[in-house]
C-alpha cells in the first residue's frame, strides 16, 4: 500500500535548486501609520442555518468575495559570480596555460541575481492594504523570509509587499501594500461553524488563474497533523472544497461571503485533492494578525504546565467520568501555574468555563491569550472539584526551553548535561546537553541514541537547552558536534 503523507501546499515553480549566498534581510514592521484594530474584528452573527429553500447560485456573493484574494510570489535575490572576459580565451588559460592580454580585464565580478521562490495567494482584510497568507508562501527553502514579495491583484495591478510580521508556529503571515479603498473581506468568527456548513476555496491552484471550490465543513478543530512541528499550534478546520498546490494562502469563506479560514494544507497520496484540505480558523488568524502589527511577532501566554489528554484507562484511575479532561502530569518551577496552586495529578476539564475534552484544545486556547491575562481554570483533584484563577506569564523561547523535557527535536527528549545526567548516563564530563529519550517515531529515531551528548551546533557551543533552542536553524541543516561512548564526530539534521 502506498503510504499517506501529509504536506504542506508548496507552490514552488523554479525546477533546479541554486546554491548560493543568500543576502541578508530581516522582517519589516510597520509603526509610522495609527493601527486601527477594525480590520481584525471578527463577525459573531451566527450562521444563518433556518432556510430551506433551493439554491441555484452563489455568483453574487463569490463577486464581492473574488477581488480580496491575491496571487502572492516570492523571490530571493542571491549573489553569483560572473567572469567578464571571453569565455573560450579563459578556458584556454585555465587549460593551456595561455597568457592574459596585456589591458584585459577577465577577474570574476559578484552580481547580484532574483531566484522565483513560487507562488500562493492571499486575502486582503483591510481597505488599506493589510493582506494575510500562510508563512510557507512567503518564505524561501530555507524557511527565511523571501527578499521580494510581489502582490497581484484580481484587476492586474502589481504591488511589492513589506512583510509586517510571520508566525511560522501558526504557520500565519500578514503582509501590507500601498493602496487605499481595496476590496477587503469581512472575517466571521469560526468558533461558529458546524460540520456541514457550506465553504468555498478561493485561491490561485497550480499556476492557473483564480479558482474557486466549493465544499462543506467536514470536521474542526483538527490537530495532532504534524504539519507545524511539536511547536506548531494545529486547530484547523477540515473541508473537501478542493485545494491544490497555489491555494495556499487563500480564503476559506462561508455562504455569507466572510473568511472563516486561510487555505493551508491537504492530505494526499499523489500530492493533488483528494478532499481532504485544512485551513487556519480565521478566529486564530485574526489574533495572530493583530499581535503582528502591534508588534511585529506573537507573545503567547504561558501556564507552565506538562499536560497530556485523558484516556480510558487513566480516567478510571482518576476517577474521571466520560474520559474527558486534560491530566497535569507536571508543574513548571516558578510557573505562573504553581503560583495559582495547580498540582500534578489534578485533571483539567474548564477553562473559562468552557469544557476542555483534550490537552490540544487547553494549549491552543492559551497560547492565544497575551501575557498578563486572567483565566480560569477548573480541575478535578482527589475527585473533589476545584478552580484556581491564572495569570498567564510569557511564552518566549526562553521560557519554552527552560523545561528540562522540551523536544527541541521531533520525538526526542533532552536535558541539560549537568552533574547528575553524568551519573545517570556514564558521559565524560558536563556541558551541552543529553539525549534522554528518543521515541520509536521520531523523525530522529536512527539519528540519536540516549546517552549521545550535543556540545556545539553549527559550531557555536551549547551551554543548555535554552542556548540549543536558539542555536538551531529551522527549516535549514544544521551541523552538530557531538560525542558518545568516547567518540565524538560531527551529525548533519535538518531541522524542519
Amino acid at each position: 500500500m502506498r503510504k499517506t503523507t501529509i504536506s504542506i501546499l508548496f507552490a514552488v515553480l523554479a525546477g533546479a535548486l541554486t546554491v548560493c549566498a543568500k543576502s541578508d534581510k530581516q522582517d519589516q514592521n510597520l509603526s509610522s501609520a495609527p493601527i486601527s484594530t477594525e480590520a481584525f474584528a471578527l463577525d459573531n452573527t451566527p450562521i444563518d442555518r433556518s432556510n430551506t429553500h433551493q439554491y441555484t447560485s452563489y455568483a453574487s456573493m463569490l463577486e464581492k468575495v473574488t477581488p480580496s484574494v491575491v496571487t502572492v510570489s516570492t523571490s530571493s535575490v542571491v549573489r553569483v559570480m560572473r567572469n567578464r572576459g571571453d569565455p573560450m580565451l579563459d578556458m584556454m588559460r585555465r587549460l593551456y596555460g595561455m597568457p592574459v592580454p596585456e589591458g584585459s580585464n577577465s577577474a570574476p565580478v559578484e552580481e547580484e541575481r532574483k531566484v522565483p521562490n513560487g507562488l500562493g495567494s492571499g486575502v486582503i482584510i483591510s481597505k488599506d492594504g493589510y493582506i494575510l497568507t500562510n508563512n510557507h508562501v512567503i518564505s524561501d527553502q530555507s524557511g527565511d523570509a523571501a527578499d521580494e514579495i510581489t502582490v497581484t491583484l484580481l484587476d492586474g495591478r502589481e504591488f511589492t509587499a513589506t512583510l509586517v510580521g510571520r508566525d511560522p508556529q501558526t504557520d500565519v503571515a500578514l503582509l501590507k501594500i500601498d493602496a487605499q479603498e481595496l476590496p477587503a473581506v469581512p472575517m466571521a468568527n469560526s468558533d461558529n461553524l458546524k460540520v456541514g456548513d457550506i465553504v468555498f476555496a478561493v485561491g490561485n491552484p497550480m499556476g492557473l488563474s483564480q479558482t474557486v471550490t466549493m465544499g462543506i465543513v467536514s470536521a474542526v478543530g483538527r490537530s495532532r497533523l504534524g504539519l507545524l512541528g511539536e511547536r506548531g499550534y494545529e486547530d484547523f478546520i477540515q473541508t473537501d472544497a478542493s485545494i491544490n498546490p497555489g491555494n495556499s494562502g487563500g480564503a476559506l469563506v462561508d455562504a455569507s461571503g466572510r473568511l472563516v479560514g486561510i487555505n493551508t494544507a491537504i492530505l494526499s497520496r499523489s500530492g493533488g485533492s483528494i478532499g481532504i484540505g485544512f485551513a487556519i480558523p480565521s478566529s486564530m488568524a485574526s489574533s495572530i494578525a493583530l499581535s503582528l502589527v502591534e508588534s511585529g511577532k506573537v507573545d503567547r501566554g504561558f501556564l507552565g504546565v506538562t499536560i497530556r489528554s485523558m484516556d480510558p484507562m487513566l480516567a478510571e484511575s482518576f476517577g474521571i467520568e466520560g474520559g474527558k479532561g486534560t491530566l497535569v502530569e507536571g508543574v513548571q518551577e516558578g510557573s505562573p501555574a504553581e503560583a495559582a496552586g495547580i498540582k500534578r495529578g489534578d485533571v483539567i476539564v474548564k477553562i473559562d468555563g468552557r469544557p476542555v475534552t483534550n490537552d490540544a484544545e487547553l494549549r491552543i486556547y492559551v497560547s492565544q491569550k497575551k501575557p498578563g491575562t486572567v483565566i480560569n481554570i477548573g480541575y478535578i483533584r482527589d475527585g473533589e472539584a476545584g478552580e484556581s484563577d491564572v495569570t498567564l506569564g510569557s511564552l518566549d523561547s526562553t521560557s519554552i526551553a527552560a523545561n528540562a523535557g522540551e523536544n527541541i527535536f521531533e520525538g526526542v527528549r533532552v536535558q541539560n548535561a549537568d552533574e547528575e545526567a553524568v551519573k545517570q548516563f556514564g558521559l565524560g564530563g558536563t556541558g551541552g546537553v543529553v539525549v534522554a529519550e528518543v521515541k520509536a517515531d521520531s523523525p530522529f529515531s536512527r539519528v540519536f541514541i540516549p546517552g549521545m551528548q550535543i556540545l556545539e551546533i553549527n559550531d557555536r557551543p551549547v551551554t543548555s537547552i535554552a542556548d540549543a533552542a536558539k542555536l538551531l536553524k529551522k527549516g535549514a541543516v544544521n551541523r552538530l558536534w557531538v560525542t558518545f561512548r568516547g567518540q565524538t564526530r560531527y551529525l548533519a539534521i535538518r531541522v524542519p
